[in-house]
């Protein structure tokens, strides 16, 4: 297993993250039914799709320029809170790799790590509001953990944010929509915990080398 990976797996990524939404999309709107506005998985299923054709007609060559189209690309198409938030996440990501044609296991926990930045910059939100920051950040640490192994590192990271999404469902919610229900959101799955755990599982798939 190669200890790098290149602009060609990240698109293999976000090929095969579209797939899982696509796939999942009626499940994520059902978790969204429950406690938000029922949108998220439509939603993330028309701005995965607007990425991935941007990304094919890009011709792009350089892993920052790709992954800041994918980041622009979801905040004008992917609607409610989840398109800013994914959006800057990849932003943030792509500018954490401005210059790099290969990438270590390192080097993607940064740019994982500057894009949780954005996401707490934008949603004002902590770990342990019933967020999707409550699988991202499990698998940042699962990243940090493996800094020698990129597949490992993924996996673990894939694992852990799937954890993460399990854990939300006895949380209350304090931010976003959710926590206009009080008590009454404790027994759900977070939908962006939810769609985070797809994203992740995507990445270790094209990291151990499944194309899209």
């Amino acid at each position: 297993m190669a200890a790098t990976i290149t602009l060609d797996t990240l698109v293999d990524w976000l090929k095969l993250a579209d797939a899982a939404i696509i796939e999942h999309s009626d499940e994520l709107t059902a978790l969204d039914a429950a406690i938000g506005d029922a949108d998220h998985g439509s939603n993330m299923k028309r701005g995965m799709a607007a990425a991935v054709e941007a990304v094919d007609a890009g011709g792009f060559t350089a892993i920052d320029a790709m992954l800041k189209k994918v980041g622009m690309t979801l905040v004008s198409t992917v609607g409610g809170a989840s398109g800013p938030l994914y959006g800057t996440f990849f932003l943030r990501m792509g500018g954490a790799l401005a210059g790099r044609d290969e990438i270590d296991s390192a080097t993607l926990a940064a740019a994982v790590e500057a894009g949780i930045g954005g996401l707490v910059q934008r949603g004002k939100a902590v770990e342990g509001e019933k967020t999707m920051l409550d699988a991202w950040y499990p698998a940042l640490r699962a990243l940090t953990a493996h800094p020698d192994d990129i597949a490992g590192a993924a996996a673990a990271a894939a694992e852990a944010a799937a954890a993460g999404r399990d854990a939300t469902e006895p949380m209350i919610a304090t931010k976003g929509r959710a926590s206009y229900l009080g008590e009454r959101s404790a027994g759900h799955i977070d939908p962006g915990a939810a769609s985070t755990a797809l994203i992740l599982g995507a990445l270790a798939r094209a990291i151990a080398g499944e194309a899209a």
